[in-house]
């Protein structure tokens, strides 16, 4: 009688003094808890009253009239690779690497491309300028540049973190190869080719100016100083002949 008495609030056992200093032992739900626990959700009332009548029975039907009016239009299929439609101008295609007007190249090596690729598809190396291998204003230039065509994504956030707009995406969208090796584009795939009023580097910079001179478009083409560079360092230089060449001449 006197085990049947006790308080069942008062622990004895090693069980409830475990559960005790735990917090496990929890008050016993009162009435109102209980009643609150038992009562059933509001049934659900639809906002939009259902169909009736006609409308009801077209229901299935009205669900395939975007597919019924295109059935009667005329198919337009395009006749690609014979025909080539252009794409549009934002297209994210092929990347490229610009240069400035007297040829130097924008890319100056900092890496921040490759920092907000998300997909890890950028590779690139840093070094420094030399005096006799000038290949970007200021002190540094893209030694190393790949892209791998494998992992890009194609999202843009490359060109939006680069503070030259070195690089930039193009409307080429034929990216397609046999090999896995030839979807990792190099530095030389990736150059903006050169124009007739540009200099290929490496040359020193126009006599006079400084990066900034650059970024803010004051170069606008080789000066006679950088031809003569190249002229005494690379007199077989391809782009040499190109820029030595009067204006309106085509030989």
């Amino acid at each position: 009688m006197a085990d049947d008495a006790r308080d069942p609030k008062v622990p004895t056992g090693e069980a409830d003094v475990a559960r005790t200093q735990r917090g496990a032992v929890e008050k016993p739900p009162s009435g109102g808890d209980v009643a609150r626990r038992t009562d059933q959700p509001a049934p659900y009332e639809p906002l939009i009253s259902p169909k009736t009548g006609l409308g009801e029975i077209l229901a299935p039907v009205a669900g395939f009239g975007v597919t019924f009016s295109s059935m009667f239009r005329p198919t337009v299929t395009e006749q690609y690779p014979f025909e080539k439609v252009p794409a549009k101008p934002r297209y994210h295609g092929r990347h490229q690497l610009n240069r400035y007007a007297d040829g130097l190249e924008k890319c100056i090596g900092c890496e921040l491309c490759a920092w907000a690729c998300p997909a890890d598809a950028i590779y690139v190396e840093g070094a420094d300028n030399t005096p006799d291998a000038q290949f970007s204003p200021g002190e540094r230039y893209g030694r190393v540049y790949q892209i791998n065509y494998l992992r890009c994504i194609f999202c843009g956030l490359c060109i939006e973190a680069c503070p030259t707009r070195a690089l930039t995406m193009t409307n080429e969208y034929e990216l397609a190869g046999p090999t896995r090796r030839g979807m990792i584009y190099e530095k030389a795939d990736l150059l903006a080719p050169l124009s007739e009023t540009q200099l290929a580097a490496p040359h020193p910079m126009v006599p006079g100016t400084e990066d900034t001179d650059y970024y803010r478009g004051a170069v606008t083409g080789p000066v006679p100083e950088q031809i003569d560079w190249v002229a005494q360092y690379r007199p077989d230089d391809p782009s040499l002949a190109a820029v030595r060449r009067p204006q309106g001449s085509t030989r």
